[in-house]
């Protein structure tokens, strides 16, 4: 068991990192100030260090337990902030206009760097920890840029974890979920090419915004028509763009969207039904209607050993009935799913005191570090003791 004392002791220190990285935060694949102080801390308990891992902002710490080998880990935290205002009026707020660590990955990585500092010292264990410290999770990018630069085979992991404070979870509780967790993300943009013509003489136009508009409408039948209401999906245009005059019908239009999923098959019928829509909606008013499809991730999926290994553990930390089993997913989406598509693990939420992430004015809960560098801590134990 992991003492109470030496939690609070690694408090301070993480309360320390985690304000210090939030006074001074870095957008996706610019963390060098953090991937630098990371490093160097590393460094400082004679863990071993690559830094600028593929290229990229990444840090990797490996740490040898002293009982011989054994399984390999891997503890994941991301390190990038949000390219947004803090309204916040901390003593540590953001010191760069527009970029603020508004989703609590300061945190993330001040919980992973304690875990760090513990585990240095407390080397009985068979086997190998390997600390990724990754750029970019905000992006969706960060996570499959390193394992596309090799990241599971220069550090073999059979099994990885992460974690991300979540309001929905009570302060002092953890929840754990089997499945998926977090939704896949797609981004998408519509192109439409009409007819320009006089606002007076709409009969000469092929009209952008009315075909857009129709588009809009379609769209809207697909989460409530399509998908399985035992799934879930979200579906949301929030960009629409045309014209440049009152008095002028424009020729072209543009939308900009995302689409969530929880299942590889709704994500697949989603994106197909997308594309159908528009093919549709060309045929019917006898425009061009192009769908590009931006970007992709899968969702977040959780292996049931492996979910128990992190329930257990959490058990361990805040008492069993403090361990939200099953807790429930969220829409949101994150770039941890593409290392779970390469290994078994877990990814659980940490519950939190105060705002909801992406929120002007957010600022991570330092009294629920303890509680997530201890849990990360306990299934080392478990896996490795």
């Amino acid at each position: 068991m992991i003492q109470e004392s030496e939690l609070l002791a690694l408090a301070a220190d993480m309360q320390g990192w985690r304000r210090d990285i939030h006074r001074h935060p870095e957008l996706g694949f610019k963390e060098h100030r953090t991937a630098e102080k990371v490093a160097a801390l590393l460094e400082s308990w004679g863990i071993e260090v690559v830094a600028d891992f593929g290229g990229t902002t990444g840090v990797i710490g490996t740490l040898r337990g002293t009982r011989g080998t054994g399984v390999s880990l891997g503890l994941r935290a991301d390190m990038d902030a949000l390219p947004m205002q803090e309204n916040g009026h901390a003593e540590y707020r953001s010191i760069h206009d527009n970029v603020f660590h508004g989703c609590g990955h300061d945190g993330h990585t001040a919980i992973l760097l304690g875990v760090a500092k513990y585990l240095s010292s407390h080397k009985d264990f068979r086997g190998t920890v390997h600390f990724i410290f990754q750029p970019a999770e905000e992006t969706l990018r960060g996570g499959s840029e390193m394992i596309r630069h090799g990241l599971f085979e220069q550090f073999p992991c059979d099994e990885i974890y992460a974690l991300h404070n979540n309001n929905c979870v009570p302060a002092g509780k953890v929840g754990v979920r089997a499945g998926a967790i977090l939704s896949a993300c797609d981004l998408f943009r519509i192109r439409i090419k009409g007819v320009g013509s006089h606002a007076a003489m709409p009969h000469k136009s092929v009209d952008p915004i009315i075909i857009g508009s129709s588009i809009v409408q379609s769209l809207q039948s697909v989460v409530s028509r399509n998908v399985d209401p035992f799934d879930a999906a979200v579906l949301s245009i929030c960009k629409f763009h045309a014209g440049t005059a009152i008095n002028v019908i424009a020729e072209t239009a543009q939308l900009e969207g995302t689409v969530r999923t929880l299942s590889k098959a709704a994500q697949a019928l989603m994106l197909a039904r997308l594309r159908a829509v528009c093919e549709g909606a060309a045929q019917t008013f006898g425009c061009e209607v192009t769908f590009e499809h931006l970007q992709s991730s899968p969702p977040t999926i959780n292996t049931e050993a492996e979910t128990d290994v992190v329930r257990r553990a959490a058990e361990c930390v805040v008492g069993k009935g403090n361990v939200i089993v099953n807790a429930d997913a969220l829409m949101a989406s994150e770039d941890f799913a593409f290392m779970l598509e390469q290994r078994p693990g877990s990814y659980f939420f940490l519950g939190h005191d105060g705002l909801t992430c992406h929120h002007p004015e957010f600022d991570f809960d330092d009294s629920s570090s303890s509680i997530g560098a201890g849990v990360f801590i306990q299934i080392v134990r478990q896996r490795l003791g």
